[in-house]
Order: structure tokens, then C-alpha cells, then sequence
């Protein structure tokens, strides 16, 4: 099975962030620990393994993609009458505690573990297990790049989701630290990502190693600082009332629009990375008929459509994936782990049409029905309206046998890009993904979906240059994409190009607390139907709130008073 899995022995790592130092006099020749670890290339390995875990998350409402799509405008809670807590989110409310207590966990986990090797790395001497110097100086840069960028990817994470956050640096750190404003976390996130960019190497993506593919590398940082430029300075300009076009640098200074749009030049030209020919092929549905030897998609065979597959360059999957950068790398779950379902892409699962298992779209939670606005507003010559969302009762879409009224929310639309998808088989009726890799595991219902989560893809950083730039030419790029005509630029016009080209990929929350839009996203009512009843349905974005969730109440308590809540919380 060609999927990787960031996985380290917890025995090793809680030696290495545990172990007291003068506990004994003599060395410890049976464990690793902070002295005698990182010295060694597959030492870094195994210790960046650790430091991509920290990426999954075990609480589901700490999952970034489920918790930014249920916040967004796009998509209803749904589910069964006994989901409160995906209601809850979608409504703004948070009545247990430690709805995203993960989420914060698994940061210091990430950070912890980065930090390590940025200490531990810098002094190590890699000469005699490479042929060359330079060899040894490129896997060194790497690594070390890498942990950079990691760092950086937690604290902006969770910064999007919580505000300020305790800034931890070094091993030695206190972790009683005090929350940092949101301007200094952003300040530590923007010096992170450039000491990334500068020390990786300028590896074009084609010739970085497939079995490489889901690590970080120097063009993933320069997308990601684009990223946090556009939010922190959105979020200062519209949510606090500061007005900036800065990102500042923890060192003093700052990055202009012309510094980041420096990087993303960089990127688009040196990068490797492109556009695919067709915006449907990055999602699985464009394979389930070659997956099935038959045609259980009718509308994605007279398309054409072939997968681009999930694993880089290789050409395993029609011509190979140039467009995704930066993904959550997902496998098969296990029951028999601790918190084994989060290896696997919940999303697919809580997402998925309740109640229903039909062939190619399979069943799941019914949570994250889609607002049907999204629908009636876009333009039916645009392929990605049918490429983003399923009309229930089509029967082009496989569809026609959908049986209604099973959960709440009902609106008669469900997500395409992340659900399950399945056809019949020589086990029966199976997800795609449990024929792909052969992953048969006890109950493939709830752990078949090995669908990588994408975070950054190309499309994006064309977007965020238009934007950044005041220009149209990415902005064009991604319509002419799709067969749609040039348009000027606007900002209107990259909202919208937005909303349809990044639809349910965690991003529109974001972008509405950036762009100041959440009062008027929301407040508009809804026919649904929740369990077979005609409802109205409508969400009331509290501003108080100033796009932030709660910080964890366990956390807060723990700080004895370090920490204060969010507002509105």
C-alpha cells in the first residue's frame, strides 16, 4: 500500500521529552533519550515522524477540517437528532468545555517535538553516512528547514482557531508560559516560515523522491507565508480595527506585499508545481469507475475524468498530481490503537450522506449538509459546481436511489471532494479506497477512507497572488482552468473565484474572519428537513466572538490564571 503514515514509537519520544537528565550518572544504553538521539539521518527520520503525528488529532472537532467547514457559511450541522456537538459548532456554541482540546494538545506535541531537532540538529555531524559533503549539508538543511516550517504550521493552526498562543521556542522552555498577543505568535510564525525558506533547499518538486511526497519543502513555506500574511493582516485590519498591509518579523521588521509576493514568484516559476488539466481529477470520484472495471459514475465517464492519485509525481494515477503541495497524509485506522480512527480521513465519514449507502457514494454521519445558496447561486456552465457538490436524487450522479429524511438539516446536497466512494466488488459493496490499498481491517465502514486531506495546492497560491497583488493573471489562470472567460480583478471577484475553486477545503471560514464578512454570511434562513419534518434553519454569527473559538477549559484551568478565555466565550 503506497501511503505513508507519520507514526514514532511513544516509548522514544516520551524518553525524549521526559527524561530528567541527572536522573542517572551513567548512559542509557537501552532508550533513546535527548543526549544520545539526533545523531544519526534515521534518527532525524524517526523524530520527524513524530513531529508530522502531532498532525492528527483525536477529538473530531479538532480535526481543522471538519471544525473550519462546520464554522463556515457552506455547510449546516446536519447529522442525527443526537449530534448536538455539530450543531453546536455550526451555531456558534460551545457548551462542553473541551470541544477542541485536541487541537491545542496536539500543537505543543508538534512544537515540542520541532523544537528538538532545531536544537539537537544544528550541532550534529551527518558527513559519515553520506557520500559527499554537500549531501550530508542538504539532508542537514532539510531537516532543519523542515522542522522550521512544522513549528510555524502549528502556531498558525491553532492561531486561526484560538488567537494568541503560548510561544514555547525551546526545549528548556517554560510550559507554563503566558498567552502571546495574537500580533507577537503571528510575528514567531512569519520568522519561522522565512528561516524555513532560506535554509531548505531549492529542490524542484519533480525531483524530490516520491517516497518523500507529504513532507514539507522550501515551496510549501513560501504558499504559507503568503497564507499568514493575508491573515494576519485581514484579521487586524477587519477584526481588531487596526489597519496594516505588515506581517511583522519576531526579529524586528517587517514583510511587505512586495517581499511575500517575492516568495510566491519564487514559487510559481521554480517550483515544479502546476495546475491539473482538470479540476475534477483531484478528487477520488474522477477513479471509482476505473476503481470498479465499470461504469457506477455516469457522469464522471462521459467527462473523461481520470484521477490524478494521491502520491506526487509518480504517473501510478494517469499523468501524476502536480498541483498538491501540502496534504494530511491518511491510511488505514485500526481499533485496536489507541485513538486508531484518527490515521484515517474522518472527514469522508462524518460528512457522508446519512443513512444511505449507495453505489459510488457510500454512507456516513450526515453532518456538514451544504447550504443550498452555494448551489443556486453558481453557474451551471462552471464544472465545478457538479465537481464539489452531489445532488441527491440524480441519477447521472448515482444518486437516484437516495432514500430522504434520515438526519437533520436535509437540504438535498452533500460534499463531493471528501466523501466516501465505493462500489461493488469481490468483497461486496466497498469503499474505493479498501479495493486500492487492499484494506481489509475489521470494519472498513469507518476506517476505509485513506483520502489525503489537501491543505495547500497551486491553485491557491495563484489565488493569494492575484489577491496579494491586485492583479488578474492567477486569478485567470484557475477560471481559464475550467473553461470560464478572463475577468478583471476585483476583490469580489477573488471572493468569489474563492468560494467555488476552494469549496469545502477548510479555507472559507478563514477567509470570511480575514475579508471581515462573517455578519453578513450569516443570518439568512433555510428550508430543511430535519427527520422527515419541514424546518427553517438559520445561523446567528456572534461577533463578540471575533472569529476565535474557545480556548480549552481544562487549559485554562491547568494555567492557574495564565491563561484568560476568549471573548464571547
Amino acid at each position: 500500500m503506497k501511503k505513508s503514515i507519520y507514526l514514532l514509537s511513544l516509548t522514544i519520544m516520551s524518553v525524549m521529552i521526559g527524561c530528567s537528565e541527572d536522573f542517572l550518572e551513567t548512559d542509557n544504553l537501552y532508550e533513546k533519550s535527548l543526549d544520545n538521539f539526533y545523531q544519526t539521518p534515521q534518527d532525524i527520520q524517526e523524530a520527524m515522524s513524530g513531529v508530522y503525528n502531532a498532525m492528527y488529532t483525536g477529538g473530531v472537532h479538532s480535526d481543522e477540517a471538519i471544525a473550519a467547514n462546520l464554522l463556515s457559511d457552506m455547510m449546516l450541522g446536519g447529522g442525527g437528532p443526537d449530534d448536538k456537538s455539530a450543531k453546536n459548532v455550526d451555531q456558534f456554541q460551545d457548551p462542553e468545555e473541551d470541544t477542541y482540546r485536541d487541537l491545542w494538545i496536539q500543537t505543543y506535541n508538534g512544537v515540542t517535538r520541532a523544537n528538538a531537532i532545531l536544537e539537537k540538529t544544528e550541532e550534529a555531524d551527518f558527513s559519515s553516512y553520506f557520500d559527499t559533503a554537500t549531501e550530508a549539508e542538504t539532508f542537514k538543511a532539510q531537516a532543519i528547514g523542515e522542522a522550521y516550517f512544522m513549528r510555524a504550521f502549528y502556531y498558525f493552526r491553532a492561531a486561526k482557531f484560538f488567537g494568541g498562543m503560548p510561544l514555547i521556542l525551546k526545549i528548556d522552555d517554560p510550559r507554563d508560559a503566558p498567552r502571546s498577543s495574537f500580533t507577537e505568535t503571528f510575528a514567531q510564525i512569519a520568522e519561522d516560515l522565512v528561516a524555513a525558506i532560506n535554509t531548505m533547499p531549492s529542490v524542484q518538486f519533480q525531483q524530490i523522491p516520491t517516497s518523500e511526497y507529504g513532507h514539507a519543502n522550501k515551496w510549501v513555506a513560501e504558499a504559507y507565508l503568503a497564507r499568514a500574511y493575508l491573515f494576519y493582516t485581514g484579521y487586524m485590519t477587519n477584526i481588531e480595527g487596526q489597519a496594516t498591509d505588515q506581517l511583522p518579523l519576531a526579529s524586528g521588521g517587517t514583510l511587505g506585499s512586495s517581499e511575500v509576493l517575492a516568495y510566491l514568484d519564487n514559487c510559481i516559476d521554480n517550483s515544479g508545481y502546476g495546475l491539473a488539466s482538470d479540476f475534477r481529477n483531484l478528487w477520488p470520484y474522477s477513479y471509482v469507475n476505473q476503481s470498479a472495471g465499470a461504469v457506477v459514475l455516469p457522469w464522471a465517464d462521459a467527462e473523461g475524468l481520470s484521477w490524478v492519485g494521491q502520491d506526487g509525481h509518480s504517473p501510478t494515477f494517469g499523468t501524476g498530481n502536480y498541483e498538491t503541495m501540502f496534504m494530511v497524509r491518511y491510511a488505514f485506522g485500526n481499533w485496536d490503537w489507541s485513538e486508531g480512527q484518527k490515521y484515517n480521513n474522518r472527514m469522508p465519514l462524518f460528512f457522508g450522506i446519512r443513512d444511505n449507502s449507495m453505489v459510488p457514494f457510500g454512507q456516513g454521519w450526515g453532518w456538514g449538509t451544504v447550504n443550498p445558496k452555494l448551489w443556486n447561486q453558481w453557474d451551471n456552465a462552471d464544472p465545478r459546481k457538479e465537481g464539489s457538490i452531489i445532488e441527491l436524487g440524480n441519477a447521472d450522479q448515482g444518486t437516484d436511489g437516495y432514500e430522504a429524511d434520515k438526519g437533520d438539516h436535509e437540504t438535498g446536497y452533500f460534499n463531493k471532494k471528501y466523501t466516501t466512494v465505493q462500489h461493488d466488488g469481490a468483497d461486496g459493496v466497498r469503499g474505493m479506497f479498501y479495493y486500492l490499498y487492499d484494506m481489509n481491517h475489521g470494519d472498513p465502514m469507518q476506517l476505509w477512507a485513506a483520502q489525503d486531506y489537501i491543505l495547500m495546492r497551486f491553485a491557491d497560491v495563484l489565488l493569494m497572488h492575484s489577491e496579494i497583488s491586485g492583479t488578474n493573471t492567477g486569478l485567470n489562470l484557475v477560471r481559464q482552468r475550467v473553461g470560464l472567460g478572463p475577468v478583471g480583478y476585483s476583490l469580489d471577484a477573488i471572493k468569489q473565484e474563492r468560494m467555488h475553486e476552494l469549496a469545502f477545503e477548510g479555507l472559507r471560514w478563514f477567509d470570511l474572519v480575514r475579508w471581515g464578512d462573517l455578519e453578513s454570511a450569516f443570518g439568512e434562513t433555510i428550508d430543511v428537513r430535519n427527520s422527515g419534518i419541514d424546518a427553517k434553519y438559520s445561523v446567528q454569527y456572534r461577533p463578540e466572538t471575533k472569529g476565535l473559538v474557545p480556548i480549552p477549559e481544562t487549559e485554562v484551568r491547568l494555567s492557574n490564571g495564565v491563561y484568560q478565555q476568549n471573548p464571547g466565550w
